[in-house]
């Protein structure tokens, strides 16, 4: 946890529903809450029964991190502000600049064309790349582009990227 946020050690764990994978909803124990990139985590403490000692049963805690809030839901009258958070960290000016980056690396999606290299080699977050491809690196994306008969994709700007590359930079220097 970052400076700010409350020590876990002294918060006392609030009620909340949790929709199990069969549709169920129990009332758990939410212990803490985490922000990260692709959304929230809640770490609930569901409630369960173990075996103790000889043959008896005791009361128990199953805990888990779920996503919120598509598994949570508040309890009517509960307040949630003391729960520790951990926030994601800030990001940096450079970082508020420059604005979303793109995930790195590239996708070749075969076209079906009888021959060798009859593909399309898109960026890793192209709506045209195949779901599930392998990512390739910047020199397996070359290598893929050499082929005769694969191309680069316009829509996802792979061409305006790796064109440069495979063909060289012009640089008109000119003579002193």
């Amino acid at each position: 946890m970052s400076d700010g946020q409350i020590s876990p050690g002294a918060f006392t764990p609030v009620p909340v529903r949790v929709v199990l994978p069969d549709g169920q909803v129990v009332v758990a124990r939410l212990w803490s809450r985490r922000q990260l990139r692709d959304g929230w985590r809640y770490e609930v403490g569901l409630p369960a029964y173990r075996n103790g000692p000889g043959d008896s049963v005791e009361p128990a805690e199953y805990r888990v991190w779920v996503r919120a809030p598509e598994h949570v839901r508040p309890v009517d009258g509960v307040s949630y502000d003391d729960v520790p958070t951990e926030y994601l960290e800030p990001p940096t000016a450079v970082q508020q600049a420059l604005g979303p980056q793109r995930p790195s690396g590239w996708v070749l999606a075969k076209t079906g064309s009888r021959g060798p290299g009859r593909g399309v080699v898109h960026a890793a977050d192209c709506e045209e790349a195949p779901a599930g491809a392998p990512v390739l690196t910047l020199d397996r994306a070359l290598d893929a582009a050499q082929h005769p008969g694969t191309r680069l994709c316009s829509l996802c700007g792979a061409a305006q990227e790796l064109d440069p590359v495979l063909k060289g930079f012009d640089h008109d220097v000119g003579e002193a």
